[in-house]
């Protein structure tokens, strides 16, 4: 389980304790640090907002690169990063008030590899018209993050070692795969947000001013 709050995993790992077919192997505050202790697990039980920052749809993808499948585990009061993980192929979405039974009929669907339907789940999908809209390759996904993170194309080429000429070539493709899908990204403002809405940069956290 990955959490960075210790309360819901106790939870877990008291409602687990009950199901001889169902193991809790372990839990860290990241995906790092999970992974680090093992990468010998079914499914990862993952909250959606951590704080190393790391978005949704990166976290579920580095778990997918280990065959390791993921049921988000949420208040559900953040629908754009449930659609993030969505984005990225999370077997489904468990709500933390959601009774105990359902809660282990998700973690033994998500360890059997089967798709975890929920109303939650549903309605995440449901309500994102541009699901997949974009897809974009490693390169061009790696391009978008630098540099609507405040690179330039000069720090950019010399991050992925292409030139500068290179990078606005690919930012043009992206610019001009989200204009197909009817979200257009006219500037460096644009690009970010919807590196966010697309699940490839985090949320940004608002302070505790704002």
């Amino acid at each position: 389980m990955v959490d960075d709050h210790r309360a819901p995993v106790w939870g877990i790992e008291r409602i687990l304790q009950d199901h001889d077919d169902l193991e809790f192997v372990a839990s860290a505050t990241t995906v790092t640090e999970l992974l680090d202790q093992t990468t010998d697990l079914d499914v990862v039980i993952l909250d959606l907002r951590l704080g190393d920052g790391t978005s949704p749809r990166e976290n579920v993808a580095r778990l997918a690169d280990h065959n390791i499948g993921t049921v988000v585990y949420t208040s559900g009061e953040h629908p754009d990063l449930l659609r993030s993980a969505a984005r990225a192929g999370t077997l489904g979405v468990v709500l933390k008030s959601a009774p105990e039974e359902e809660i282990v009929g998700a973690v033994r669907a998500g360890g059997h590899g089967d798709t975890v339907l929920t109303t939650e789940w549903a309605a995440a999908i449901d309500g994102d018209p541009n699901l997949d809209a974009v897809d974009l390759s490693p390169q061009l996904q790696r391009v978008l993050t630098l540099y609507a993170s405040g690179g330039t194309s000069i720090s950019v080429g010399e991050e992925l070692g292409v030139a500068p000429d290179t990078v606005n070539e690919y930012l043009k493709r992206i610019r001009q795969k989200y204009a197909d899908a009817g979200r257009p990204t006219r500037t460096k403002l644009d690009l970010f947000k919807r590196a966010v809405e697309d699940g490839w940069l985090p949320m940004p956290h608002r302070s505790r001013n704002d």
